[in-house]
């Protein structure tokens, strides 16, 4: 049973699986990235200078004793729901985009046709004669 896990464990496909899924979760920090900090400034400047992550609707304020919490508040983050939308919106476009490339690249790999074996040289061809021959004598 080891021996059948170790023979799993390290295939090819699975460690080919396993950089693909550090890479994704790297280039999901570069998306949300790129949400954060670069699209989500200039919309929030747009909407009179709104930060989205601080858009909320508070439930329950947090009960406090002077600096401590007691209970923290109940809200809806609204405005981080949205970043995060967001954020998956673009991150899911690039994965199809990468997704159809990667298929078409497939496509015209298959649709190429295979090359015509080439035509043997006379030497080949006389090789063959005489070996013909040679059956034809046994």
């Amino acid at each position: 049973m080891l021996k059948e896990f170790k023979e799993f464990a390290f295939k090819g496909n699975l460690i080919d699986m396993a950089v693909g899924i550090i890479i994704g979760g790297a280039f999901g920090t570069v998306v949300k990235s790129l949400v954060d900090n670069i699209m989500m400034p200039p919309l929030g400047k747009l909407i009179s200078g709104v930060d989205f992550k601080n858009m909320k609707t508070i439930l329950e304020p947090a009960v406090m004793e002077g600096e401590k919490v007691i209970k923290p508040e109940v809200a809806l983050n609204y405005g981080q729901f949205f970043t995060d939308f967001l954020s998956f919106i673009l991150l899911a476009l690039a994965v199809f985009i990468v997704v159809k490339k990667v298929l078409v690249a497939m496509k015209k790999e298959e649709a190429k046709p295979e090359p015509a074996p080439p035509e043997p040289t006379a030497e080949e061809k006389l090789l063959a004669e005489i070996r013909d021959l040679l059956k034809s004598q046994n």
